[in-house]
């Protein structure tokens, strides 16, 4: 699988594991202090070829995608799954921990930034499904940013990434449904199996 832009990544380890996964160019950060030089080059490979973000899942990752789209705001993303992105001795995250599969798939599923005013989604719809305000609301986050594979957010990132993605109230509602039906199944057979160990 040939991908035609840059892809942008935190690492020397993220490279090798991407060039095992696709054939492609990348631009390596060097961690969270990404610099201006960095920005420039990655404004002339927008320019040039198109860039795709692929961060780690994680805070650090989370700001090097931010600090990349306030400077270039129509470059695409790709996101893992935290689970997809562990390391097996369990700790570190990382795009150089994801298997060959897991990333050609993310990057089959690239978004691009557009404009937010097209999104139907406020602050009260993500109330009423639990993902701000709740006890619950970071767990069901994660679950909807693997879900939708619009990486993890806090709940006012959320709102800026589900309108940035032009993702609709519709989409959300769909993935909440199997969320929680997933999630209520999960629950019965941990009920059952607790059932089953008292008798």
């Amino acid at each position: 699988m040939k991908i035609e832009e840059i892809i942008v990544v935190e690492g020397k380890d993220d490279t090798k594991r991407i060039k095992e996964a696709v054939e492609a160019d990348t631009i390596e950060t060097n961690g969270s202090a990404i610099n201006e030089e960095t920005l420039r080059l990655i404004a002339h490979a927008q320019a040039t070829r198109g860039v795709i973000v692929f961060t780690d899942p994680d805070y650090p990752g989370g700001k090097i995608r931010a600090t990349i789209v306030e400077r270039i705001p129509d470059v695409k993303h790709a996101f893992l799954r935290k689970d997809d992105a562990q390391s097996p001795k369990g700790g570190s995250l990382g795009i150089e921990h994801a298997s060959p599969e897991i990333i050609r798939e993310a990057l089959k599923n690239v978004y691009t930034q557009r404009q937010a005013e097209t999104s139907d989604i406020d602050r009260k719809f993500l109330d009423e499904w639990h993902l701000v305000g709740h006890a619950d609301s970071g767990r069901y986050r994660e679950l909807l940013g693997d879900v939708l594979g619009i990486g993890h957010t806090n709940g006012k990132q959320l709102l800026k990434r589900l309108r940035m993605f032009q993702l609709e109230k519709e989409d959300v509602d769909a993935a909440m449904t199997v969320i929680l039906k997933e999630l209520d199944e999960k629950d019965s057979l941990t009920a059952q199996r607790q059932e089953e160990e008292n008798r």
